[in-house]
């Protein structure tokens, strides 16, 4: 081959490795967090915080069910950092070898009874006995970490046998709380993070259930195996233990690690 040409090819490949670092710089793949249900208002408010201060670190969050989203994990999903209602299921994930570290605590979330047309400060959980709610919503007990601690709190109280005839459920808390603005259902089981949230008619419009009638529902994170080296994912990490986000936690009604609840 010709020297000149030799050379105009060295030139094109050097210019092609170029274009493709440029290219990836400019579309760098965001940092994907699988994120609980119940996140959904607080963690939209912390990742718009997170990207006042990092601009250039692109994030995408996914809300949806904790049980879910760790078998997702466990069969390869992409995702960088999992938040879970339950932190039962970070910590399997981490036994099983998925975790880049160690399971971290970040809040407590609660139960509440809520209604799109109905002031739920004045029912109990026996008012449900009533004929009136032909359709009570809880997330679904077998993959919810609420629907779990919800259909703990019915049989606490004698009423799952009586009620489980009426009961719709949804595929996580936030389609719970669908089931019942849509009218699907009159009352339903949801979280207090999302009865105080800004989709509701009334911040105080519910009423919190008795957490002696459930196991608590202690909630943890981990970066995953796949966010190991991945610098956005740590520093989101260490974004949610600041007290800006733990001010933002508080106030939509979590109870913090190391806080009593109020």
């Amino acid at each position: 081959m010709p020297y000149s040409l030799r050379r105009l090819l060295a030139g094109l490949a050097c210019l092609a490795l170029s274009l493709a670092s440029t290219a990836a710089q400019a579309g760098e793949e965001p940092m994907r967090i699988a994120a609980a249900a119940d996140l959904r208002f607080v963690m939209d408010e912390i990742l718009e915080a997170f990207a006042a201060d990092h601009p250039e670190l692109p994030v995408e969050v996914v809300y949806g069910s904790s049980g879910r989203f760790r078998s997702q994990i466990e069969n390869g999903a992409p995702f960088d950092l999992y938040f879970s209602a339950d932190i039962a299921y970070p910590r399997a994930l981490k036994e099983a070898g998925h975790a880049a570290g160690e399971v971290t605590p970040y809040a407590e979330g609660r139960i509440v009874l809520w209604s799109e047309g109905l002031d739920a400060s004045e029912l109990t959980l026996e008012s449900l006995a009533d004929a009136r709610f032909r359709r009570i919503a809880i997330a679904n007990p077998r993959h919810a970490p609420y629907g779990a601690r919800a259909r703990e709190a019915l049989v606490a109280s004698g009423l799952w046998e009586s009620l489980e005839p009426r009961l719709v459920f949804g595929e996580n808390i936030a389609h719970t709380m669908q089931l019942v603005q849509s009218g699907a259902a009159e009352v339903g089981i949801i979280a207090l993070s999302l009865a105080r949230g800004p989709a509701t008619t009334a911040r105080e419009e519910y009423h919190l259930i008795d957490d002696a009638l459930h196991a608590p529902l202690e909630q943890g994170f981990i970066i995953t195996r796949r966010g190991a080296d991945n610098p956005t994912a740590t520093r989101f990490a260490e974004a949610m233990q600041s007290p800006e986000a733990r001010a933002i936690m508080r106030a939509h009604g979590f109870v913090l690690p190391g806080e009593q609840a109020r």
